[in-house]
């Protein structure tokens, strides 16, 4: 049996992927919002409105908002462990970070909801 001194928490696969499918979906919902501004849902309110009411739409839009607070805290977090050394700062950061992705997303899904 060897004997290993295991060190780091070991999630690095898991956030490599995480930024990659994340990625992958906030380029798929902004291909699909440049296809509709060219078919002319942007030209009103009425035709945004339209636009991004429908059901799939709502439910794509909450896919983004959801990945994007994910990539967002996945490389801040990233960032706050990597240069600030204070364990004290750095967890302050973390919660400071967290709280506003949380707040960010409650109110992007308000947003939502009320189309």
């Amino acid at each position: 049996m060897v004997n290993r001194k295991i060190v780091g928490a070991h999630y690095g696969l898991i956030d490599w992927l995480a930024q990659r499918v994340t990625g992958v979906v906030m380029v798929i919902f902004t291909l699909v919002v440049a296809i509709g501004l060219r078919q002319g849902a942007g030209a009103s309110y009425a035709s945004w409105h339209e636009f991004m009411s429908g059901g799939l739409m709502r439910f794509v839009t909450f896919l983004f908002i959801v990945s994007l607070c994910w990539h967002v805290w996945v490389g801040v977090r990233d960032i706050w462990m990597d240069y600030i050394q204070p364990a004290g700062i750095k967890l302050a950061l973390h919660v400071l970070t967290l709280l506003a992705l949380i707040g960010c997303a409650g109110w992007a899904v308000q947003i939502i909801w009320r189309l």
